[in-house]
């Protein structure tokens, strides 16, 4: 990512009388132009025009397109803590993760594209953050393994990739659903029935409560 411009004052008469919802404007229209373009293709000047702000505002909240991409990948965080808080089954948080495509279609495009353009860790600030959230969920399913609910052959980390990307799989392979269910990827009613046979496979797996 490109080092971030330095921070300019919007003009007096650009100041909002609420800087909390100018920053939000600002986060919405952010996270929708990245959803549909990934980082590397997304444009300051669009996000301003979106947000109807000058980008002077751009840089003065958020110090530039990085810092932008930051504050976005912090709300992330926030709201998988709210679809995984502690204690609830791994079966509800795939169910929770696959009905993202209707709650937060922008959050899952974005994380679809934060992998599209992965190039290592020094690209991705996310990167440390995610592998602790996800790390819990690899310690569930090791405890599982251990109480004798999983073959000892199963890796926890892969399966634990695995179902992550099953979630995500109306968003990224749409074409591929169409194809073979022969419906709208992102229909209200097919995304709900993906949501529940993720849920039933889980079970099945024996990851659910015993």
């Amino acid at each position: 990512m490109s080092p971030s411009k330095p921070r300019r004052s919007p003009k007096p008469q650009e100041r909002q009388r609420d800087p909390d919802r100018t920053r939000k404007r600002i986060l919405d229209a952010a996270a929708a132009e990245f959803a549909a373009h990934g980082y590397a293709g997304a444009r300051i000047s669009a996000i301003a025009a979106r947000a109807g702000v000058n980008q002077q505002l751009i840089s003065y909240y958020f110090d530039g397109k990085e810092g932008l991409y930051q504050a976005i990948s912090q709300h992330w965080r926030q709201r998988e803590s709210e679809l995984a808080p502690p204690g609830m089954p791994l079966p509800e948080q795939i169910h929770q993760y696959a009905l993202e495509a209707l709650n937060n279609p922008d959050g899952v495009r974005l994380m679809a594209w934060s992998g599209l353009e992965y190039t290592g860790p020094e690209t991705d600030p996310d990167h440390a953050p995610r592998a602790e959230r996800l790390q819990r969920s690899i310690d569930e399913i090791s405890a599982l393994q251990a109480a004798g609910r999983l073959p000892a052959e199963v890796d926890p980390a892969c399966l634990t990739v695995m179902l992550m990307a099953a979630a995500m799989a109306t968003t990224t392979l749409p074409h591929v659903i169409e194809g073979v269910c022969q419906v709208d990827p992102r229909s209200p009613e097919f995304v709900h029935h993906y949501a529940d046979q993720l849920t039933i496979l889980t079970r099945i797996l024996g990851l659910g409560p015993a």
